[in-house]
């Protein structure tokens, strides 16, 4: 129990120290070594995706078993993500070109079947999925810019400047505006613009500087042995 306990925790504060470090000293070992503990994450990935796959098929499968509502669906889903693997893990998918390449190599090749399956069918069901989402967002954005107060009046004005400034009928009414000079500072396309580089770029900062806090805080806790939920404990 006690190695249990204690080899998990001295390899995360070692990893972690080391990583943290080499950003201050790039020198070798240490550089090359942090350097090298980065690429823990890609294959941490690599196992996630693995995991992920393995969990889709596990929850699809037993909604099929239990003839859940909606199970055809399920089975769709397996039959589209079976079908997709084999065609992406294929190195023989080419339309006749005669050349055999690794898997993976052809992902982004016009001639080969997982392009046809990403740009025809995988492309529209996304730009689908967007679409719909379009009614979801419009109808939140009716609750919340109802002119309550200051703060909700304001997001009004700037989401309509904003709306109206990025299609070209809403350009239209100030087009008449000169291009140059200090009245084309005015055009709805120009005021949107600004509201969305400069108010809406401070508040997209201050809120990546909140998820860097956080992740520093989170890091902290870990290396100093704070937080210790990955051993299992409370």
């Amino acid at each position: 129990m006690l190695l249990k306990r204690w080899i998990p925790l001295f390899i995360l504060v070692f990893v972690g120290v080391l990583t943290l470090i080499h950003w201050f000293v790039p020198h070798d070992p240490i550089g090359s070594l942090g350097r090298d503990f980065s690429q823990f994450f890609d294959i941490i990935a690599s196992f996630a995706i693995i995991l992920g796959a393995a969990n889709l098929l596990k929850l699809q499968s037993l909604k099929i078993s239990q003839r859940k509502k909606g199970w055809p669906f399920n089975l769709v889903t397996i039959i589209a993500f079976a079908l997709t693997a084999w065609v992406g893990l294929n190195w023989h998918s080419y339309f006749g070109s005669g050349h055999h390449y690794l898997a993976g190599t052809h992902v982004n090749n016009p001639d080969s079947h997982f392009f046809w399956v990403w740009w025809y069918i995988f492309t529209p069901l996304s730009a689908t999925m967007y679409a719909l989402l379009a009614f979801y967002v419009a109808s939140a954005s009716y609750r919340a810019f109802r002119a309550r107060n200051v703060e909700a009046t304001v997001l009004l004005v700037a989401g309509i400047i904003i709306m109206i400034g990025r299609v070209p009928l809403g350009q239209q009414f100030t087009a008449w505006l000169p291009d140059h000079g200090f009245w084309s500072g005015f055009r709805l396309e120009r005021i949107s613009d600004w509201i969305y580089s400069y108010p809406n770029g401070a508040g997209q900062r201050a809120v990546m500087i909140g998820i860097a806090l956080g992740v520093v805080s989170t890091s902290l806790r870990l290396i100093l042995g704070i937080e210790k939920s990955f051993l299992g404990e409370e």
